[in-house]
Order: structure tokens, then C-alpha cells, then sequence
């Protein structure tokens, strides 16, 4: 027995030496083992069972080779990506105008009682002008995104279909370094990159998980998709062009690219620098096709997502609004404190394609970027308050006439998807790394690589004379 077990494990050790020299990489070793299990695995199972209908159609197997196939399971992501996009924004139109026009009638109501009670002023002003007119943006502007884009996003996760984006991507994360798990983590920060950031505790790999923690924030969450959207429809789908709503969706649906391309790109300079390291594997195995409980995604996406992330934009908003009011209407030297601070950043904001108030918005918005856009405005307006959310035509108005092209906009756009993290996300960072050091580099990272992008964006532009 002694000597057959050493003969056993000799051949082994000899199989295994062979496999070495054949594959060269401990990660294409590990696949192959996988591989060879999952081999047998089938062949013992042929062998115990009997398949009834062999003249069936594997459905399930005929739309995996689609959906994970090398050359139609990108177009055929992004095509979906882009039909969810499309939805959400010819959704949301009118619910968005709906609302706004209830919050700003409220508002009249809000400003009568005061008047009648003989409020001061200022009260008014920081209550209605700043605190109420930033939540009705805030809610007008992302609840009903919100209530289109979530349902649709979980029945496609109930239905079983991330797991195929994960596959997807899994070679591509492999070969920059990164783990195929990141793929996941990716997906849950399309919903918030705090959620993310917790995702990537399912990687085994300190090194890997970090790369994942470092970089999900490229990836747009649901916080940053009003402003996107908002961009994208008063400046490429305005004046009711017969395919603006197409046009606003593929821009918005490039931004998201731009946010997985830039998380492969410093994926892989951080694997080859400061997070250098051998790659790790793992086995995926794709779960079936489930039909979606199309009343239990709805009633989760509702509670889950939709109203827990409206409530922390209110929580926020509602101090914020009254925060940015105050600094808009305290005069130093004869000007605001906003006008200020946004004459000493306009210099650096004028480089890439901004100005020194889109850059205060952004800091600004530090603890949610919901408030990025309602915080502009109040900004650009000399008196200090929201304006009245009568159309998006008005809004683009007020831009233009503060200076802004289509490349102004292209540039927030490209800022926002690569800026620093939230508040929230950050303090996120911090408990899941166990200190600051982590915290303070993925916000000079993302911030780094976000003003680097939009400086060779504007100077392009203007090199070739296109910006007009």
C-alpha cells in the first residue's frame, strides 16, 4: 500500500511538473485544473443520467454562445445598455416636468405663509430659495430616472443576465492585472460605488481588492446619472430633433464606456506599479435563466434602491441647499463668498474646458453629487437662489449665457463620471481599508485622472478648431 501511494504520488508530482512546463503561469494552471474537474465532472454525470428529450432545443445554451460569444456579447451588452438608457430618458421627460411643476407650486404656497406670518427676509431665503428649491430639483430631476432605470437594471439581474457581463469581462480584467470578480463589483456600483467598494470584499486577493476598491468609481452610479442625463438632453436633445432622444441616450451610454475603459486602463497601471503582483483566478460557473418575479424586483428596486438612495440625496440636499444659499448671499469686499471661491478656481477650470463655478459646484457637492447641478445653478445666479425649474429650455438658456458650448458640456459630463468620490463612499474606502492612506489616494487618483482627461479633451478640441 506504502509503495503504491508513493508511486501514486510521484505521478503526480510528475503530472503536475509537465503541466508547469506547458502552461508556464500559475493562473493557466489553475484553469486547466478547473477545466479537467468540470471534464470529469460531465463525463460521470453522462454516464448516471439519461436525457428524455434529446431532440429539444437547449434554449438556454443557444443565447449563452450569444450573449457570451467574442463577437457579439459586446455589441449585444451595449446595445442593451443603451435600450435601458433610451427608456430612462424618453421616461422621464414628463414626470420630471410634472413634479417640478408641483414642488414650485408648493413653493408659492411656502412663500405666501411666510409672507403672511411676516417672516424675515433672509428666513425666506434660506428656507424657500435655498433648502426648498434645492430638494425639488433634487427630487424632480432624480426620481423618476431613478424609478425607470433601477426595475429595469434588477429584472436584468434577476434574470441572470450580469453574470454573463461578468464572463464577459473576466479576460479583459484578467489581463490588466486585476480579478474577474471585479466585474461584479463593478455592477453593484452602477447602483452606488459605497455598495461596490463593500462588493469587493468577495475578492480573496489584498492586492486585487484594492485595485477593485481604487477604482470603482469611474463607474457612473445611480447619483450621477441625473447630471448625465441632464447634459445630454439640453445639449444634444433639444429642439425636439427627430432622433434627439437616441442621440442623449448613446452619449450617455458612451460616458459609462468611458467609465469601464478608464477602470481597465488604471486597473492596469496600478497592477504594473504601485499594486504590482501575480493575478489570481477563479471559476465562474454561469447560473440559469430564472423568469424574473417581475412584482417582488419592482416592489425591491422601488424600497431598496430607488427610495433609500432618494432619501440620502434629501438628507443631504436639505443642508447643502441651505449651505450654498448662505455663501451666495454673504457679501466680503463686495462680492460673495461663491463669486470668490470660483474667481480663484475659474483659471484652472478655464484649462479644461470648465469654469472656476463648475469646479465649486463639484467640491460642493462632496457629500452627494445629486446636489452638483441645483448647487451650479444657485451659483450662477447673482441673487443667490434656484431658478424655477419651468423647462430644461430655460435651464440651457442660462447655461449658454453663461458661456457654455457643447464642449463645456461634454467636459461635466467626462468630470463627473471620473471625479472623487462621494462622502459616503469615501468614509466607505476608509472602513474597508483601515485607514485614510487608501481614501486620500483613490480621491487623488480619480481627481487626477479626471482633470487630465477633460485638459486633453479641450486642448484636442481646440487644436483642430472645433471648439465652438
Amino acid at each position: 500500500m506504502g509503495a503504491s501511494t508513493a508511486l501514486d504520488l510521484n505521478e503526480l508530482i510528475s503530472q503536475g511538473q509537465e503541466l508547469r512546463k506547458r502552461l508556464g503561469s500559475e493562473t493557466e494552471i489553475e484553469d486547466e485544473i478547473v477545466t479537467s474537474i468540470y471534464q470529469r465532472a460531465e463525463a460521470i454525470a453522462s454516464r448516471v443520467t439519461t436525457e428524455v428529450d434529446a431532440r429539444g432545443r437547449d434554449w438556454t445554451k443557444i443565447v449563452d454562445d450569444l450573449l457570451t460569444s467574442r463577437l457579439v456579447g459586446f455589441p449585444l451588452m451595449i446595445l442593451l445598455l443603451g435600450g435601458i438608457l433610451w427608456l430612462t430618458i424618453s421616461g422621464a421627460n414628463y414626470p420630471s416636468s410634472a413634479l417640478a411643476a408641483l414642488f414650485f407650486m408648493l413653493e408659492e404656497q411656502l412663500t405666501s405663509l411666510f409672507l403672511r406670518w411676516g417672516v424675515p427676509d433672509w428666513l425666506h431665503g434660506l428656507v424657500v430659495l435655498g433648502t426648498f428649491r434645492c430638494l425639488a430639483w433634487v427630487v424632480s430631476v432624480m426620481l423618476p430616472p431613478m424609478a425607470i432605470f433601477f426595475p429595469l437594471f434588477s429584472l436584468l439581474e434577476d434574470l441572470g443576465y450580469l453574470p454573463r457581463v461578468a464572463f464577459n469581462l473576466d479576460n479583459i480584467f484578467k489581463r490588466c492585472g486585476a480579478h474577474g470578480k471585479q466585474a461584479l463589483t463593478m455592477a453593484m456600483g452602477f447602483g452606488c460605488n459605497a455598495a461596490g467598494v463593500m462588493a469587493a470584499r468577495i475578492i480573496d486577493s489584498p492586492r486585487e481588492r484594492l485595485i477593485a476598491i481604487l477604482t470603482n468609481n469611474f463607474i457612473p452610479c445611480n447619483g450621477r446619472f441625473p447630471l448625465l442625463i441632464s447634459m445630454a438632453v439640453l445639449f444634444l436633445g433639444v429642439g425636439g430633433a427627430k432622433h434627439s432622444a437616441a442621440v442623449a441616450s448613446l452619449t450617455v451610454a458612451g460616458m459609462v464606456l468611458l467609465g469601464i475603459g478608464m477602470t481597465f486602463v488604471v486597473s492596469y497601471i496600478l497592477s504594473n506599479t504601485m499594486l504590482k503582483g501575480v493575478s489570481s483566478s477563479f471559476a465562474l460557473e454561469l447560473p440559469p435563466y430564472r423568469r424574473p418575479q417581475v412584482l417582488q424586483v419592482l416592489v425591491r428596486s422601488v424600497l431598496d434602491r430607488t427610495l433609500f438612495v432618494l432619501w440620502r440625496a434629501v438628507k443631504v440636499a436639505a443642508p447643502a441647499g441651505a449651505l450654498v444659499w448662505i455663501l451666495a448671499n454673504i457679501n466680503i469686499g463686495g462680492m460673495n463668498i461663491v463669486r470668490r471661491l470660483a474667481g480663484y478656481l475659474d483659471p484652472a477650470g478655464r484649462l479644461m474646458g470648465l469654469d472656476g463655478y463648475i469646479l465649486l459646484a463639484f467640491i460642493l457637492g462632496l457629500p452627494a453629487n445629486e446636489i452638483v447641478i441645483p448647487t451650479l445653478i444657485m451659483s450662477y445666479l447673482g441673487e443667490g437662489a434656484l431658478m424655477e425649474l419651468e423647462s430644461l429650455g430655460a435651464m440651457r438658456e442660462l447655461l449658454l449665457a453663461r458661456g457654455w458650448t457643447w464642449l463645456t458640456a461634454l467636459n461635466v459630463m467626462v468630470f463627473s463620471v471620473l471625479h472623487f468620490p462621494c462622502g459616503t463612499t469615501l468614509l466607505t474606502i476608509k472602513h474597508e481599508t483601515g485607514g485614510w492612506r487608501w481614501t486620500v489616494t483613490t480621491a487623488l487618483l480619480t481627481s487626477g485622472t479626471a482633470c487630465l482627461v477633460c485638459f486633453l479633451i479641450t486642448q484636442l478640441v481646440q487644436l483642430l478648431g472645433l471648439s465652438f
